[in-house]
């Protein structure tokens, strides 16, 4: 079995592509391989079954040059501080693409939260969040959710920091509930841009959308929603899958009723009328459009030249290797790259930030339409380079966005 590729090696690798390919001076490639601040607490939480258990928590800044630290806290079995430090990277890139004024960081907590009750996970919150509290902050470092988090998850937080402050901070956390500050089309602006980019991508190759076939690896908030989004719009989803397995149906599943059955169930297998897939036949399988929108590593060096998609969109951060990357991009799959394919969340906590702030409420047509021309013009500002400099489309993103933060760094100088 192929060895797992440790991100944070992967998000090191690509930063020295960039500062090579940048002609960057070493000393401002030193500072952005490395975090600003690492966090790392243990979080006592007192169980349902009266057992005081700790678990490990952690939060790192990556890079502030361009603005506050931003970034999601994930719940998973699997944390370590190295995907977190790789994922704070990324989000510095991905803010630095989109040109929004923010710098990456990343949370996490080491649980398992499918088998925590609601009271455990908002005590294991709750407590997270006093153990962080000197670390964010409106100005200092937004959270958001990720991986097995989600508004309510937020909500804890807000509630939290405010105890703590005396009044309503909003702008603190993002992915909130609309009832506490959340913005519209929050939920699925993750989704949206994935969708959007494959639209772009399309395009670019020719490929007409109207029934173009989707494949989507992972059923959780990023991949449900694009399923759903991808349908809505005209495209035929034939296969999704989640932790367990997929199901497939060559004339297009009911999206809608596939997630019905997973509400109901707590599995895709066994939908009516859909045929049983794994994930790795998924990914491999003939169709228009791959979105990957599960865990890293998904493409590996010994499944990428297997890949049937025209187009990958990683809907997930980090599910291709560099050596999957390279195999791809000789096959001529054009892939998107995850600072720029599921930019659509940290542009719209961007947004509900700046609506926090001046405390205006913008409807949900608005957010959109904003999302939409960000999203288009970082697309085609990154194909753009991928073209004139011949390279991936994930090294013209990474040079994008790692060039624009270098020059802020560079800009600011180095203190004292």
């Amino acid at each position: 079995m192929e060895k797992a590729v440790s991100p944070l090696d992967v998000a090191l690798q690509q930063v020295d592509i960039a500062g090579k390919m940048l002609n960057l001076d070493p000393n401002i490639l030193e500072v952005l391989k490395r975090p600003r601040k690492t966090l790392v607490v243990s979080i006592p939480v007192r169980m349902d079954s009266g057992e005081t258990k700790v678990f490990t928590g952690y939060r790192v800044q990556h890079n502030g040059s361009r603005g506050p630290f931003k970034g999601g806290i994930r719940y998973h079995p699997n944390v370590t501080l190295e995907e977190v430090t790789a994922l704070a990277m990324w989000m510095t890139w991905k803010s630095a693409v989109l040109d929004i004024p923010y710098g990456g960081a990343k949370g996490g907590v080491v649980c398992d939260p499918k088998q925590m009750s609601t009271r455990e996970l908002e005590a294991l919150t709750r407590r997270y969040t006093t153990m962080i509290l000197d670390f964010i902050g409106p100005y200092k470092d937004v959270p958001a959710p990720d991986v097995y988090t989600d508004e309510q998850t937020m909500a804890w937080l807000l509630d939290t920091y405010n105890q703590f402050h005396g009044y309503s901070v909003p702008e603190v956390v993002t992915g909130k509930p609309i009832a506490v500050g959340g913005s519209e089309g929050r939920r699925e602006a993750t989704s949206r841009g994935v969708v959007i980019c494959a639209r772009e991508a399309a395009k670019d190759l020719g490929i007409p959308t109207k029934g173009a076939t989707v494949a989507v690896q992972g059923f959780g908030k990023v991949g449900a929603n694009a399923a759903q989004i991808f349908q809505r719009e005209g495209w035929k989803v034939i296969a999704v899958s989640d932790s367990a397995s997929g199901v497939y149906d060559a004339k297009g599943l009911n999206v809608v009723k596939a997630i019905e059955h997973k509400n109901k169930t707590g599995k895709l297998m066994g939908l009516p009328g859909a045929k049983t897939i794994t994930n790795e036949e998924l990914l491999t399988m003939e169709c228009d459009v791959l979105v990957p929108a599960a865990l890293e590593n998904q493409l590996t060096r010994s499944n990428a030249g297997d890949v049937s998609a025209k187009i990958v969109v990683e809907g997930a951060n980090g599910p291709t290797t560099p050596e999957a990357d390279r195999i791809m991009h000789e096959k001529g799959v054009l892939l998107v790259p995850d600072i720029l394919a599921n930019a659509g969340g940290v542009t719209v906590s961007y947004y509900e930030w700046v609506q926090n702030l001046n405390r205006e409420r913008w409807t949900e047509e608005e957010v959109n339409q904003k999302l939409e021309q960000k999203m288009v013009k970082a697309f085609h500002d990154v194909l753009k380079l991928s073209k004139e400099r011949d390279v991936q489309v994930r090294t013209a993103a990474l040079v994008l966005g790692v060039g624009r933060v270098a020059e802020a760094l560079q800009l600011l100088g180095l203190w004292p």
